[in-house]
């Protein structure tokens, strides 16, 4: 498709989108009265209308039947978590029994370390990217200092080329090669987040089992954005937050997922807890921890059934739409923000470098501009104007057109703001 750069070209567009009915499903905050140009759901997702209806039944079941709500509740709380089981799969590309719902991201990355993480004296090393999110950094080396080891020597950063932005594939294979029979594990980002770079997930899964390490993703800025086959790929596990692409809400509940050929396997260790304890014996209160056999036999506590209405809500609505759907709307308004910032970039005397990989198979919702000669004054001077994005040192922006709620008009009417904000400065 040939695209243009006016506001009847982006209305056309969104007049043939099978998907712009859900932004109606969606509440945006409003600037000086008008909705905001959101582009930040690669941070937190906006709120669905219907979150609310599955919070309140969850706040009148507790005020109505107390305690008993575990048991007698509309959507029973002992239960509630396995209502994930067969939407998530389809999100992940995993089996129902894979995939799990319990507490935040890094409290599960470290609890699946503590069982893919089983350091000996010659395979301890951990492979990572360079730039992860600060978050994995501080928690592998944290894993890494429980161990006894030095982070120095232990983990193995794999680095960007001199001049480029992207992690080249080759670079990640050649490492493992090199690391070979010490490497213990390969624990990387699904999509950075600073580039919007998608690792080939399943070539570095392959490569890493073929040195006997074991496998794991970060898929903060993956899940419910890209194409995953967990299963597929043989990932050994995974995690994920539900409030980015899945609009569940601030630093809400995290997903989880555990290959299937290593739940029957009860010599893994792991940190144990009630509710992962066989859920037909759960309340005799057994002695003997005995994991259910699948990915919520690695929970440990009893959910947080207040922040699961709000991913279950989410959830509900991504099973409606489909990833497919989802995936091919994110891949043309991406292309078409990508045009848009080309021609203004034509039209201004500035030069922007769009840092996140130009083919669709590497990149996902999500667009780092780099904005030579531009400052943080432009970045405010957006915000003041509705159009909400992320900043990041030196100077960029990271721009993520979600495709549930983001409209081909807005691509157009941010392409005239971001004009008007480089002439005006």
């Amino acid at each position: 498709m040939k695209f243009q750069n006016t506001r009847e070209f982006a209305q056309q567009l969104d007049a043939k989108d099978k998907l712009a009915k859900y932004r109606d499903e969606f509440i945006f905050p409003k600037v000086d009265g008008k909705q905001v140009i959101y582009f930040t759901g690669n941070s937190l997702g906006l709120q669905p209308k219907r979150t609310k209806a599955y919070v309140d039944e969850v706040m009148d079941d507790w005020a109505n039947l107390a305690v008993e709500g575990h048991f007698y509740a509309e959507k029973p709380w002992w239960d509630y978590h396995e209502r994930f089981a067969e939407p998530l799969s389809k999100i992940v590309g995993a089996l129902p029994t894979e995939v799990t719902v319990m507490n935040t991201l890094t409290v599960n990355l470290h609890l699946l370390m503590v069982t893919f993480y089983q350091p000996t004296a010659k395979r301890y090393k951990i492979i990572c990217e360079e730039k992860a999110f600060p978050s994995d950094q501080y928690m592998i080396k944290s894993q890494v200092h429980s161990h006894g080891y030095a982070p120095e020597d232990a983990i193995v950063e794999i680095k960007r080329r001199e001049g480029e932005h992207n992690i080249r594939t080759e670079d990640v294979l050649e490492a493992i090669k090199e690391v070979g029979d010490e490497l213990a594990l390969v624990l990387i980002g699904g999509v950075n987040y600073y580039t919007g770079q998608v690792f080939d997930m399943e070539t570095i899964t392959k490569a890493g089992h073929d040195t006997g390490a074991y496998v794991g993703w970060d898929l903060a800025h993956a899940a419910g954005n890209i194409h995953l086959e967990l299963n597929k790929w043989g990932v050994d596990f995974a995690a994920w937050c539900s409030y980015k692409y899945m609009n569940s809400g601030p630093g809400n509940a995290s997903g989880a997922f555990v290959h299937e050929k290593h739940h029957n396997n009860l010599d893994l260790p792991r940190f144990a807890g009630w509710w992962g304890h066989n859920k037909e014996r759960r309340f005799l209160m057994e002695p003997q921890f005995d994991p259910v056999r699948g990915a919520n036999g690695w929970q440990v506590s009893n959910l947080p059934i207040l922040t699961l209405a709000p991913y279950l809500a989410s959830v509900e609505m991504f099973d409606e739409v489909g990833m497919p759907a989802l995936i091919e709307k994110r891949d043309h308004i991406t292309s078409y923000l990508e045009f848009v910032l080309q021609e203004i970039d034509k039209e201004v005397d500035s030069t922007f470098e769009i840092i996140t990989p130009s083919k669709p198979e590497e990149r996902a919702c999500q667009l780092s501009v780099f904005l030579h000669g531009e400052g943080k004054a432009l970045f405010d001077y957006l915000m003041k104007k509705g159009v909400i994005t992320d900043w990041r040192e030196p100077n960029v922006i990271r721009l993520a057109p979600v495709p549930l709620y983001c409209s081909y008009e807005d691509m157009y009417e941010f392409g005239q703001i971001l004009k008007q904000g480089i002439l005006s400065h």
